[in-house]
C-alpha cells in the first residue's frame, strides 16, 4: 500500500509499505477514509523528536472502515465506520481504570525509551516516533488498530466523516484543556501559548497552534 513516510529532517515521501495484518486478537484493520495532520507533527518533521526512523508512517488523527476483525473484538465488525483515538490504551491497566489513558501501561511497547529520555513513559501514539511505541500512522491506505474495543468508536449514522474526524484528537484535546482550566458553560475564555527562545522557535509555536 502507499503511505506518507518520514525519511529525514524536513523530508517526507510517499512510499510503498507492507499492508498491516492482524497481530493480536484485539486488533482490527481499518481502511483509512480521512486522515489529517496535527500541529504536533511539525516536531517530527523538524527533527525535534530523536526517535524517528526513515520509513516511519506518519499520522494519528483518522477515521475509516473496518475491513478485518480480530477474534477477541466484540464491539466492531467488518463494514463499521469508526473514528480512532490518537493515543493507544488497553482499557484494563491501572492507568486506564483511573481514566489516565495517555499513560497506559500497555499502549507503548517501547516504554524504556521515554523513561530514559524524559524520566517517564507516556502511552503509545500512532505515527509518533519509536519513543511512543513505533506504531505505524494513519497517512496510509490501511492501518492496524490495537485494543480496538477500547480505542475505536463506531460513528453514528447521520454524522459526517468530516465532523466525526474531530473526535480522534482535536475535540478531546480541547475538552481536556477546558476541563483542566475549570471552564464552565457561559464562561468567556482566552487561549494563548507561551513561547520561549529565539524568533524561529516563536514562529514554530504560533504555527503549531
Amino acid at each position: 500500500m502507499k503511505a506518507l513516510c518520514w525519511t529525514g529532517v524536513n523530508k517526507l515521501d510517499v512510499e510503498r509499505v507492507d499492508d498491516p495484518v492482524i497481530l493480536n486478537s484485539q486488533d482490527i484493520i481499518v481502511r483509512v477514509i480521512l486522515t489529517t495532520t496535527c500541529g504536533s507533527d511539525l516536531h517530527l518533521l523538524g527533527g525535534y523528536v530523536p526517535t524517528m526512523r526513515a520509513g516511519d508512517v506518519l499520522g494519528h488523527e483518522f477515521l475509516g472502515e473496518v475491513v478485518e476483525v480480530g477474534s477477541a473484538v466484540t464491539r466492531h465488525r467488518v463494514g463499521d465506520r469508526v473514528v480512532v483515538c490518537s493515543f493507544i490504551s488497553c482499557g484494563k491497566c491501572w492507568y486506564c481504570q483511573n481514566e489516565l489513558y495517555s499513560l497506559c501501561d500497555n499502549g507503548n511497547p517501547n516504554a524504556g525509551i521515554p523513561e530514559m529520555l524524559w524520566g517517564q513513559a507516556p502511552g503509545g501514539c500512532y505515527g509518533y516516533s519509536h519513543a511512543l511505541g513505533g506504531w505505524a500512522g494513519s497517512h496510509a491506505e490501511y492501518i492496524r488498530v490495537p485494543y480496538a474495543d477500547q480505542g475505536a468508536f463506531t460513528v453514528p449514522e447521520g454524522v459526517s466523516n468530516e465532523r466525526a474526524l474531530f473526535a480522534s484528537d482535536s475535540a478531546p484535546t480541547g475538552w481536556m484543556g477546558a476541563h483542566l482550566g475549570g471552564v464552565q458553560p457561559g464562561d468567556t475564555v482566552a487561549v494563548w501559548h507561551r513561547s520561549s527562545g529565539n524568533g524561529s522557535t516563536q514562529r514554530r509555536n504560533r504555527l503549531r497552534l
